[in-house]
């Protein structure tokens, strides 16, 4: 794939930041997961399709695992879908209303949760997959993949600004419609998936996982310009 002008470090390597990718899922067979577009002004790979992610925040580090918190923050705070529940009771589209309103009220996520007595679901993030960015990128992550299931009573309400647009679309027609263009990482843990055509199948087989690889492609520079490969 190739990369962007103004993506490569002409210098020392940058340490990579913590972050954490949702595949959110909904139905069971056939599956589909979300994908959301990135803004037209994005610094890189812009109108891309991307599952909804993004690093650690200090509002992160008081639970007791920081990066699937910031898995849970994230996805509320791209496309509005709330992993959380009061006792055994998971949120729906009420408790997320009233989660947007204590943060547009100047709270933190956490804040938020915290006033309205709603636990953040971090048990119901599988992970799967960790990939860091090439060595030579101007931007790198330490991203952890996770699979979470679409709670009952929610709906995707995308942040403005943020998102331009979102798919439901199982892997195979996300992979194969042109008009869904993904990042090499995006396409290639998609592809990873690809194969489990039963939604319990995928996760059953992702929490049986018990050593997860990290994936550090290369840049190479080739006579249409600087390319991401792997082993």
């Amino acid at each position: 794939m190739q990369l962007p002008p103004g993506a490569i470090n002409e210098g020392a390597p940058v340490t990579p930041r913590p972050s954490a990718t949702v595949l959110l899922v909904r139905g069971r067979s056939p599956w589909e997961l979300l994908l959301m577009q990135r803004p037209g002004g994005a610094d890189f790979f812009a109108n891309a399709y991307v599952f909804p992610g993004g690093t650690t925040h200090a509002d992160d580090m008081g639970y007791s695992d920081e990066i699937r918190m910031a898995a849970v923050r994230e996805l509320f705070e791209e496309v509005g879908i709330l992993l959380a529940r009061r006792g055994r009771t998971f949120a729906r589209d009420a408790e997320c209303e009233r989660v947007r309103s204590v943060v547009e009220g100047g709270k933190t996520f956490g804040e938020a949760l915290r006033e309205l007595r709603l636990e953040p679901a971090l048990d119901r993030l599988v992970m799967f997959a960790r990939w860091v960015t090439p060595s030579l990128m101007r931007r790198r992550y330490d991203a952890r993949f996770f699979l979470a299931t679409l709670p009952p009573g929610q709906e995707v309400r995308p942040q403005e600004g943020e998102v331009t647009g979102f798919v439901w679309a199982t892997p195979d027609h996300a992979l194969s419609n042109p008009e869904i263009t993904m990042v090499y990482a995006t396409r290639t843990v998609l592809e990873s998936v690809a194969g489990d055509k039963d939604a319990a199948k995928l996760f059953s087989r992702a929490r049986q996982l018990k050593d997860i690889p990290i994936v550090e492609p290369r840049v190479v520079r080739t006579e249409n310009g600087w390319e991401i490969e792997r082993d």
